[in-house]
């Protein structure tokens, strides 16, 4: 899987944390771009300084689809010498992971190198674009999605340290973003506009009057300020009630069925930054 060329990308923090990303991989697993791949390969862009996020992703996806192949890959060797040797771990039996996980590590960036230079189903990217500029991120996009199977998915966010707070844009093969998801943790939720702190980088210093998604955020909040009446009957019940009265409103929210993990997904175009 070597390209003899140096990764493309900067490295990130590195910030790793055991069931951080479990929202969003319970997203993917239910995504048709994965259910219905020919060749199930998901790539975990970014991993970070632990093995645990690509090792917990192919635990989650092979729920679905028992044949997934999780890799794992990173532009800085030292952190794929240390994935590779928690693996070999793993392969030894010494963790919950199953000792025989069709996971793998290797080095690579935005180029997405991939064994046989096959084309990945899904290609996870989180918390990868958080120290690029705005306008970095359309070609960061496109690089990645270039590498796309036909009908295939980027899905690129940030979460919270706790995986408490997650957003994420999917992105289809031909680099057009597709929707936008929030997933929170309701419990104990003060407000839904805490997601603006954890946008995805196309959307973050777009929290503003006059843009889309400043205008999504206010008028969740403002749902669930309304929807205190409800609150005795638990924190889902006043989140499906305030998401209930947005799409009264004309919000075109999708996926209801997920309203009750915290979840609300919208067309891109329902958010995209003004022009």
């Amino acid at each position: 899987m070597a390209t003899g060329r140096s990764p493309v990308g900067q490295v990130t923090r590195g910030t790793t944390g055991t069931n951080r990303l479990r929202r969003v991989d319970r997203w993917i697993a239910r995504h048709p771009s994965l259910r219905r791949a020919a060749d199930p390969l998901v790539i975990d862009l970014g991993y970070g300084a632990s093995a645990v996020t690509a090792l917990e992703l192919h635990a989650r996806l092979a729920r679905t689809r028992p044949d997934v192949e999780v890799v794992g890959l990173e532009i800085e060797p030292a952190r794929v010498a240390r994935a590779k040797e928690q693996l070999a771990l793993v392969r030894a039996g010494g963790s919950s992971f199953a000792a025989d996980a069709r996971v793998s590590f290797a080095l690579g960036g935005f180029e997405v190198p991939t064994p046989g230079a096959r084309r990945p189903a899904v290609i996870r990217a989180m918390n990868v674009l958080r120290q690029y500029r705005e306008d970095e991120v359309a070609d960061a996009w496109s690089r990645m999605c270039g590498r796309l199977a036909p009908g295939g998915l980027l899905v690129e966010g940030t979460c919270d340290e706790i995986g408490r707070i997650v957003t994420w844009v999917a992105v289809g093969a031909d680099a057009a973003p597709q929707t936008l998801t929030i997933s929170l943790r309701l419990a104990g939720l003060q407000h839904p506009s805490i997601a603006a702190e954890r946008l995805p980088k196309a959307l973050i210093h777009r929290n503003v009057p006059g843009e889309r998604v400043h205008a999504l955020l206010a008028a969740l909040d403002d749902e669930w300020l309304r929807a205190a009446s409800v609150a005795p009957f638990g924190p889902v019940h006043r989140w499906q009630t305030a998401l209930g009265a947005l799409q009264a409103a004309g919000w075109p929210l999708q996926a209801r069925s997920r309203w009750r993990l915290g979840e609300v997904t919208l067309p891109w175009d329902a958010v995209a930054p003004a022009q």
